[in-house]
């Protein structure tokens, strides 16, 4: 699974606010809440966010690893 925690703590360090993210960046609300609800982005919209942010694709995302099984 792919958890997009790790933009929550990079915006607080950079000091940028989703209103801003939304205003200034031009960043939908159905982005958010899709980042929110970690629901899968294209990698066209994760370089943008790491353009805004100055940041690396791990100050963005993590990948965590299903307990499944498999066969």
């Amino acid at each position: 699974m792919i958890s997009y925690e790790p933009l929550y703590k990079t915006l607080k360090e950079k000091d940028v606010s989703t209103y801003r993210l939304i205003n200034e960046y031009g960043i939908s609300r159905s982005l958010l809440d899709r980042l929110k609800h970690n629901r899968p982005i294209s990698t066209v919209t994760l370089n943008d966010l790491c353009n805004i942010l100055h940041c690396k694709v791990e100050d963005i995302l993590v990948f965590i690893e299903d307990n499944m099984e498999h066969n």
